[in-house]
């Protein structure tokens, strides 16, 4: 169900996410917000950063794959030249 709550835009074009918004979403200060403008509406979406240890998981996943595809920080470096020089090359 949608929350509704009313704000102000200040002279600097700041706006304040009332406080039971933060609360719900958890948001607290310094949080980071992508803002997204389609017509006349304004959209906020929190942005979301792995917590330390769902971090670590997808590190030790990556690590598996690696290891699975023995991949070497060569191979990694010189598929990533491949894909550049061949979407360098399909944009001209």
């Amino acid at each position: 169900m949608a929350f509704l709550e009313v704000t102000s835009l200040s002279t600097k074009g700041q706006i304040v996410i009332p406080q039971g918004i933060r609360e719900k979403l958890g948001l607290e200060s310094g949080a980071k917000l992508i803002v997204i403008q389609e017509g006349d509406s304004i959209l906020l979406k929190p942005i979301k950063f792995p917590k330390k240890e769902q971090f670590k998981k997808l590190i030790s996943l990556g690590d598996k794959v690696r290891e699975k595809l023995d991949l070497t920080e060569d191979n990694v470096k010189k598929a990533v030249e491949n894909v550049r020089k061949e979407k360098h090359e399909n944009s001209h």
